[in-house]
């Protein structure tokens, strides 16, 4: 019986939000080719002279973790 496992991650992105998400799945796909899902925590952003320069999205991802 295959088991899900969960591993938190913060993707980044110069665009939005929605790609930083889309980034650290992007980035965690070819070590976990059997993801399954994702849940954002938290959206977060670093600003300099008063715009928000990367989006940061905190995200757990969740994977089935089957015997070789």
């Amino acid at each position: 019986m295959p088991v899900v496992k969960v591993l938190e991650l913060v993707g980044t992105s110069n665009k939005d939000w929605s790609d930083a998400a889309n980034q650290a799945v992007k980035e965690a796909a070819p070590k976990l080719p059997n993801i399954v899902g994702v849940e954002v925590l938290n959206w977060t952003a670093n600003v300099k002279d008063g715009a928000i320069t990367e989006y940061k999205a905190d995200v757990k991802i969740a994977y089935l973790d089957e015997p070789r």
